[in-house]
């Protein structure tokens, strides 16, 4: 019973964090030095990829319409952008893999990558206050998403969703158009993300040792709560800006430091 607490507190962790620029990967990494338990690389990409289904879900009916109406110069410029940002994260991250580099496992990179974050909002929020945004994603903000997404993967506490908003945001787009093209680009990215960990997981002899039924119940967990965070997520962005999270990101990265420097 415990386990099966810790699973759902996992998920719910992943579902309520992945989207918004507070990291959840470092919360996850954090929850799980502090008691719940460590878990497979497999078990923290699959309820990630649970979360993505929530957009899936959201974004079903844009999806559809712009993958039938590919031929529309709008919808053909925008699966192209989000094909762009999805080969530059992918190769991106096949050199970060092959070069061995990985995620740390302690709370201190996190707290430190919190604290960076968090003032890096705050002067992102400050500069695109100072000049008008557009409401279109472009072809180098586009880029510069796709190179933002692996820079969240290696740095936990970055937040793949803050990272690439921001990075939209600095290129000219406002909120609303950033935090659209980063949730659709979530879903290729985070679906194939899974699929490799399942088929390194095999080649490895690993497939039976996973405890899949906590991956599927940490999957479900972070699909239902990351379904309301984002549908509030996508209301709250129209007339608020990120500084709360900035605040959020500072504190829980000094508390970090402060007391729990030993994990």
């Amino acid at each position: 019973m415990e386990n099966i607490i810790h699973v759902i507190i996992l998920g719910l962790i992943e579902g309520m964090t992945e989207f918004l620029p507070i990291s959840s990967t470092g919360h996850l990494i954090i929850a799980q030095q502090l008691g719940l338990g460590e878990r497979s690389d497999l078990f923290n990409v699959v309820i990630q990829a649970g979360a993505i289904s929530a957009v899936t879900l959201i974004y079903w009916r844009r999806i559809l319409s712009m993958l039938v109406n590919f031929k529309e110069p709008a919808n053909k410029d925008y699966l192209l952008k989000l094909g762009a940002a999805f080969l530059i994260t992918a190769i991106l991250g096949v050199l970060v893999k092959k070069f061995g580099i990985e995620l740390p496992d302690s709370t201190q990179p996190v707290a430190i990558a919190l604290i960076l974050g968090g003032f890096w909002i705050l002067w992102a929020e400050w500069y695109t206050a100072k000049k008008p945004p557009s409401a279109d994603m472009t072809w180098f903000g586009a880029v510069i998403v796709g190179c933002a997404q692996i820079v969240a993967a290696i740095f936990p506490g970055t937040s793949r969703s803050g990272a690439g908003i921001f990075a939209a945001m600095l290129t000219g787009s406002n909120r609303a158009a950033a935090a659209d093209f980063v949730f659709m680009l979530g879903i290729p990215t985070m679906y194939a993300a899974s699929a490799k960990k399942i088929m390194d997981a095999a080649q490895d002899g690993l497939i039976a040792q996973e405890a899949w039924g906590d991956v599927a119940l940490g999957f479900v967990v972070a699909m239902v709560s990351a379904f309301f965070v984002v549908k509030w997520l996508l209301g709250y962005i129209k007339s608020h800006r990120f500084t709360g999270f900035a605040i959020y990101r500072i504190i829980l990265g000094l508390v970090l430091l402060t007391f729990f420097s030993q994990y």
